[in-house]
């Protein structure tokens, strides 16, 4: 990981830099729509979407819980059915430029929705294939996963690196704004991504300092033959006069065999100021410095899947992630190293309707009693339905 030894704002500038030399350099080589037509055109255009998601878990591990929470008095429920998503999403293009998104997850009414419930709500505004600024709240790009929704995850759920991250402002839905683009360089494309947020995560009513964190992602299409992509991704920010940052790189590919088989991969590392760790601290116990706090995490991604085009079975897939994640690995090393092997079978096109099974093994280099930290095993039965 020769990556994490990179100097923060270096990292930030170069990427800065070399992103605005190519937007300055190319021409935009799309084609675009005769004026006819596109008058024609009546706005708005409403699309609605939504996403049903819903799991069956059971603990296989003692004394723990589904929640993977240790109870060393026996207590704690060790099977569950869970409403994970019921999501609805509506897009309107008002324009030809611009478009309003709105998503809801009505399953977290089942928590305390104050801070839940609303997870996209944003305004785009699109000047060309180049350029585009999107601002309210909404995904800023540092990594694969901000990529695609969570209905076509090749596993059980987002990473243990990403809802860390997202804590740390640096993933999840965030209040703030981007700019986003494609070009190329030379004859390799290009995708880009420069966010500023707050970095209190969603359906804030304020941000809680003065500071906010500054994010850059530019993925570079290397094989357009195995669908052969890196993504380099830095930050830097202020949290409570103190700065913080974030680092990461990642790999993804897909590798077709013939017209039914397919290997989708992604691999992915990233390190970063964990700075809620370092504030939950006494005062006058912390350092001065809160990288002495560092999070630092990877995963591995295969997906196996075969194209059987049935009329009741689209498809069979095969993934087994494996996860690396230190929340505290300077001060407090502590790792977590979790294994999910998942057996998918989709019963209509493009994720409309699958079902899973699998198991998560979690496994802590210390096992402390009475938290999260404790090894566990959970089987899981997730059932989901786009539409």
């Amino acid at each position: 990981m020769a990556f994490f030894s990179l100097k923060k704002r270096s990292l930030i500038l170069c990427i800065l830099m070399g992103l605005f030399s190519a937007n300055a350099q190319i021409q935009d080589s799309l084609q675009t729509k005769p004026q006819q037509e596109e008058d024609n055109v009546k706005y708005p255009q409403l699309q609605i979407k939504g996403l049903f998601q819903a799991r069956y878990l059971v603990g296989m591990s003692k004394d723990v819980d589904v929640n993977g929470l240790h109870h060393s008095d026996g207590s704690g429920t060790s099977n569950n059915f869970m409403l994970k998503y019921m999501r609805v999403q509506v897009r309107a293009q008002i324009s030809k430029r611009t478009e309003v998104v709105a998503l809801a997850n009505f399953a977290d009414f089942k928590n305390d929705p104050k801070s839940r419930v609303l997870e996209n709500a944003y305004l785009k505004y699109t000047f060309s294939p180049k350029l585009a600024f999107t601002v309210g709240q909404f995904r800023p790009w540092f990594g694969i996963e901000e990529t695609y929704p969570i209905d076509i995850i090749k596993s059980l759920d987002w990473s243990n690196q990403y809802s860390e991250f997202g804590k740390l402002g640096w993933t999840s839905f965030q209040i703030g704004l981007s700019a986003t683009g494609q070009v190329k360089l030379g004859e390799i494309p290009l995708q880009y991504a420069v966010s500023v947020v707050n970095g209190n995560g969603k359906n804030q009513i304020n941000d809680n300092d003065n500071g906010k964190q500054y994010s850059t992602r530019l993925l570079f299409g290397l094989s357009k033959k195995y669908n052969f992509n890196v993504g380099l991704n830095g930050g830097i920010g202020e949290v409570f006069s103190k700065k913080v940052y974030a680092v990461g790189i990642d790999l993804s590919s897909m590798v077709k065999f013939d017209p039914r088989w397919s290997l989708d991969m992604q691999l992915e590392a990233k390190q970063a100021t964990n700075h809620i760790l370092y504030n939950s601290i006494a005062p006058e116990a912390r350092p001065d410095n809160p990288d002495q706090y560092l999070i630092r995490g990877a995963y591995f991604l295969p997906n196996l899947r075969y194209e059987i085009n049935h009329k009741n079975l689209s498809a069979f897939e095969l993934s087994c992630r494996y996860e690396y994640l230190d929340t505290n690995f300077r001060m407090a090393s502590n790792p977590r190293q979790t294994i999910t092997p998942m057996v998918g079978l989709e019963f209509l096109k493009n994720y409309g309707a699958r079902i899973q099974l699998g198991v998560q093994f979690d496994r802590y280099k210390h096992q402390v009693e009475n938290t999260n930290q404790y090894n566990n095993n959970l089987f899981i039965v997730q059932v989901q339905s786009r539409f």
